[in-house]
């Protein structure tokens, strides 16, 4: 996959159905050790819970999912849980919805809709960013050519992580996957050839408050 959307950092929502709390803690995974690992811990946490429900997504195609009710009725919890995370197009996370019960029963529809609602709750409280499959491209140009190589990449909304000015000017940056060929082509006739391509190498990379952040 060219990107996809994964949590870089986990949150914690809160709603309330009919005196019920419904809290959900949101947290990026990598693989089912590490999302069975986290959902331990939540349920040592919240010990004294009514129900501690969960989903997981893991993989760049989604391929590994898991829920549980948790003793909710039957398809009432997990799997609409699992359901908002496939929904939103999150990869790589795993949630927990603790309840503490209110004393009014929410019915099976009151049920699918609260766990749904505080997934949701959950994921605006976190950071969710869409990883690019890219390219750390380095070059160097003259003093006449940074400039257009400057607005070549900005007319792309690409970003210059790095740059370097001695006798001549070295620039580093990430280009997304799809936008390679073009962005070299551009750059060789914006500079009438004098840029040199000195290092291309495929990364994996996401934009975080505007900063590029590379992922092993």
């Amino acid at each position: 996959m060219d990107s996809y959307k994964a949590v870089y950092q986990g949150g914690e929502g809160e709603i309330v159905e009919k005196k019920s709390r419904f809290i959900a803690t949101v947290h990026p995974i990598e693989s089912e050790e590490e999302a069975l690992e986290f959902i331990a811990g939540l349920k040592k946490k919240y010990w004294n819970a009514t129900h501690n429900c969960w989903a997981f997504v893991a993989g760049e195609r989604q391929e590994l999912q898991r829920c549980s009710d948790d003793g909710e009725p039957q398809g009432t919890a997990g799997r609409p849980m699992l359901e908002v995370l496939l929904g939103e197009g999150i990869h790589n996370a795993a949630v927990v919805v603790t309840r503490y019960f209110g004393g009014t029963l929410l019915g099976t529809g009151g049920l699918v809709r609260a766990y749904s609602k505080a997934v949701q709750a959950g994921l605006k409280a976190s950071v969710i960013i869409e990883k690019q499959q890219g390219f750390l491209l380095k070059l160097e140009t003259d003093y006449n050519g940074i400039g257009k190589i400057q607005y070549i990449l900005g007319q792309r909304g690409i970003v210059i992580t790095d740059s370097e000015y001695t006798e001549k000017v070295k620039v580093e940056t990430l280009v997304p996957q799809e936008l390679l060929a073009g962005i070299r082509e551009e750059i060789t006739e914006g500079t009438n050839g004098k840029a040199v391509f000195l290092a291309c190498s495929p990364v994996c990379f996401a934009l975080v408050d505007g900063a590029p952040v590379i992922f092993a």
